[in-house]
């Protein structure tokens, strides 16, 4: 089979395996089916917890890899990601009780 179904929100943004909302430039990330009702079924569960989310089905074709490839049009805005704190000597030989 060489299509899989993703979901995207009103904000463009893809659900993810780890249930949350990504924006999907990390293909692996999504959560994807090739059974359309499985889709569905995972929609209606979204828009149960959360009544606000207006989710619609999208169907992609899959790359060699195995994942969506996803038309450049649908794509939101990169998602800023936090800053990794670097640890110090000091917090590293702190010990905590």
């Amino acid at each position: 089979m060489n299509q899989t179904f993703i979901l995207q929100n009103q904000d463009k943004l893809f659900f993810g395996k780890s249930k949350e909302w990504v924006d999907g430039y990390d293909a692996n990330s999504l959560f994807k089916t090739i059974y359309k009702d499985e889709a569905i079924n995972q929609m209606v569960e979204i828009s149960a917890k959360d009544y606000q989310q207006r989710i619609k089905i999208i169907s992609c074709d899959l790359d060699d890899k195995g994942l969506p490839c996803i038309d450049i049009e649908i794509m939101p805005s990169p998602i800023a990601k936090a800053p990794k704190t670097i640890k110090t000597a000091e917090d590293l030989l702190t010990v905590t009780p």
